[in-house]
């Protein structure tokens, strides 16, 4: 049990910073409200404006999510591989070469479909 003291001691270390820094901010820093502030922020460009009651958000949005979300399972699988890859041999290099040509057979049906033009 005394292995996880420190692990424990470190969670509740940011628990604590966490809590803290959400409880004082609104005590501490000057309040100029304008309107700027309070508008919606889309990457500097003036927001769309949305129907009432919500509307139709654009597909394009979701298939970046995940596709980004594809890539970044890639990386998490290639990194223990990349560590381990004396101990795995040949059959650790023939399941990460079909891992990856799974991955870019996606990728080459998200490009062929044009999901990864902004026009």
């Amino acid at each position: 049990m005394e292995l996880y003291v420190p692990i424990l001691v470190l969670a509740v270390l940011a628990a604590g910073f966490a809590v803290f820094s959400v409880g004082i901010a609104p005590f501490t820093g000057p309040k100029r409200w304008n309107r700027a502030k309070l508008d919606a922020y889309e990457c500097g460009i003036e927001p769309t404006p949305q129907p009432v009651g919500g509307g139709r958000f654009p597909l394009k949005y979701m298939i970046t999510a995940m596709l980004f979300i594809v890539f970044d399972i890639e990386i998490i699988f290639l990194y223990p591989w990349a560590v381990a890859f004396d101990q795995l041999g040949v059959f650790g290099l023939v399941e990460m070469v079909l891992f990856i040509v799974t991955v870019l057979v996606a990728y080459a049906y998200v490009w062929r479909r044009r999901g990864l033009d902004w026009d």
